[in-house]
């Protein structure tokens, strides 16, 4: 942890002042999943709507406030989910638990990546443990050239990607606390297949103007679900930094009771 390690102020539920502190213990509590079984997505957003800056990274708009929580996000998951042209874009590497904070959940830190295609960056291959691989019939075979068919799950919707199938048998494989990181067309269609049990946004204080996405894909592209009708969601907690950055965690799994159900099918 660093001296430009900033205080995160919690605004709601209740006032509180989170201090720097190397173990993070206070922040896993507040962060802590509530199940064996929990699809967490974790996005980061300028003032004005962009999912990333002008270098096309979502890491130029995020900051040290950002990263603690970044850490912490990743230190209590299973496995980081994501899809293959993020990977790709925001130069993904092979992951382990978050250095300093391995006491706050037991076992490896694994990545999954999405693919229809089943090609895998060459950035996530070389570490301890090769990636897992979620793809459809269509990808299977390049995937497991790259990752070895053990590691491969092919979670097949008449060649695309089966989500839900994919997020089952990961949890079947011990990796029931999925962290999400994106992007925004992987998280357009777990939205709308109705995986998502919360969202951690964080609201950078930047304007990036015209150009920049938002974190949820416009358009029905490579197999996008709508949210349709709009999902309810609860702020179970909002966190402020000295820089002005906001750190929200949104509740979505009180979806059904508000009448909510998930989109099925593509108009």
């Amino acid at each position: 942890m660093s001296s430009d390690t900033p205080p995160l102020h919690m605004l709601l539920p209740a006032p509180e002042v989170l201090a720097p502190d190397p173990s993070e213990q206070r922040l896993a509590t507040i962060y802590a999943p509530p199940a064996r079984r929990h699809v967490r997505v974790n996005m980061v957003s300028s003032v004005d709507g962009g999912a990333w800056g002008d270098d096309g990274r979502s890491g130029s708009i995020n900051d040290e406030a950002d990263w603690r929580v970044f850490r912490v996000l990743r230190a209590l998951a299973d496995v980081v989910l994501v899809g293959a042209g993020t990977a790709r874009a925001e130069a993904y590497t092979a992951l382990d638990r978050p250095r300093g904070l391995a006491h706050l959940a037991p076992g490896p830190l694994e990545l999954a990546l999405v693919t229809r295609s089943g090609r895998v960056p060459g950035t996530v291959l070389d570490g301890p443990r090769l990636p897992w691989v979620l793809t459809g019939s269509t990808g299977a075979e390049a995937a497991a050239a790259a990752v070895g068919a053990d590691r491969v799950v092919v979670a097949d919707d008449d060649g695309t990607v089966d989500l839900a199938a994919g997020v089952a048998a990961l949890a079947e494989r011990g990796m029931g606390r999925v962290l999400c990181e994106g992007g925004p067309h992987l998280l357009a269609t777990m939205l709308g297949a109705g995986l998502v049990d919360e969202l951690c946004l964080t609201t950078a204080p930047q304007l990036v103007g015209a150009g920049p996405g938002r974190i949820v894909a416009d358009g029905q592209q490579d197999g996008d679900l709508p949210v349709r009708p709009p999902r309810p969601a609860r702020l179970a907690h909002l966190l402020a930094a000295p820089s002005g950055t906001l750190l929200a965690r949104w509740d979505l799994r009180h979806r059904a009771a508000a009448g909510w159900a998930p989109t099925t099918t593509v108009p």
